[in-house]
């Protein structure tokens, strides 16, 4: 079986949102920054209240879905359908904007660290006007894998199969086929993943280093993955930690504006003007 390597590796990038949330775009940073099937990922962490106090209010969203988990911190949900969840450490949220949701995402702390990432995932155009849907998934419920070199690997998205055994993690799309999972390496360990080609892969190192054969990750890098089976990972002297996100390629006409991901002009017009009607959900 053929290991993948890194093509290309890039700066995560500082930037500003919702109400001036502090956060590093890792993938989006562009239009033609993506990678199929995921849309965008953001990494917000920061131990000054004043980067994160103001949070996301009320905004909306159509036509893919999100996933936010949480590492450090204290997040409140709240959306048009009723829904409220509390996100705390190690918890996991997925919503499926479909035709549309209008939410708010807002700390419940004032001090202390708040760190996390929110993942936005496409749908395929036939799923895009779904009826919205939202679910908590406790820290908990994932799968919580413990490495032989005494690194674990706690699985969001998609299935594991490992040293004989599986793993199923709580969020599944049988479209896209996503693979998410946060991994902990110790100093010097070494990890060896199955890695479908089929589906197209980016690493987002955020602890420490972790090397992909000759390739050095370091914290605060992306790295997008060539064609192979499998993904072997070696942390460096003081260990690391990574974010895998892979998926399979949905294969569509993109088109954004803002919070709206359709697959025409026309449709992202017509998300506009719902919107402003009071007809988007």
């Amino acid at each position: 079986m053929a290991s993948r390597t890194i093509t290309t590796s890039y700066a995560a990038l500082d930037t500003r949102d919702g109400a001036g949330v502090r956060l590093r775009r890792v993938l989006g940073q562009r239009p033609d920054q993506r990678l199929d099937p995921f849309l965008m990922m953001d990494h917000f962490a920061s131990d000054e209240a004043a980067d994160y106090l103001a949070g996301f209010p009320d905004h909306p969203h159509r036509g893919f879905e999100t996933i936010t988990y949480m590492l450090d911190g204290h997040m409140l949900h709240r959306d048009h359908m009723g829904n409220e969840g509390h996100l705390r450490p190690g918890d996991l949220q997925w919503m499926t904007a479909g035709r549309g949701v209008i939410h708010s995402e807002m700390p419940q702390q004032e001090a202390g660290r708040m760190q996390g990432f929110q993942i936005w995932l496409n749908l395929p155009a036939a799923l895009k006007m779904q009826p919205a849907r939202y679910q908590d998934i406790a820290a908990a419920e994932l799968p919580r894998v413990p490495l032989p070199g005494g690194g674990e690997l706690v699985l969001l998205a998609g299935h594991l199969r490992l040293a004989d055994q599986h793993w199923k993690g709580p969020i599944q799309s049988p479209h896209t086929d996503p693979f998410i999972a946060d991994i902990r390496l110790a100093a010097g360990e070494r990890l060896t993943l199955p890695l479908p080609s089929m589906l197209g892969a980016l690493l987002y190192g955020f602890e420490g280093e972790i090397s992909v054969g000759d390739h050095m990750l370091p914290k605060g890098q992306s790295a997008l993955l060539g064609d192979g089976d499998t993904l072997s990972l070696t942390a460096g002297n003081q260990g690391g930690r990574l974010l895998v996100l892979a998926g399979r390629p949905l294969n569509e006409p993109v088109v954004q504006y803002g919070p709206f991901v359709m697959n025409t002009q026309a449709e992202i017009e017509r998300a506009i003007m719902d919107y402003r009607a009071g007809k988007l959900v």
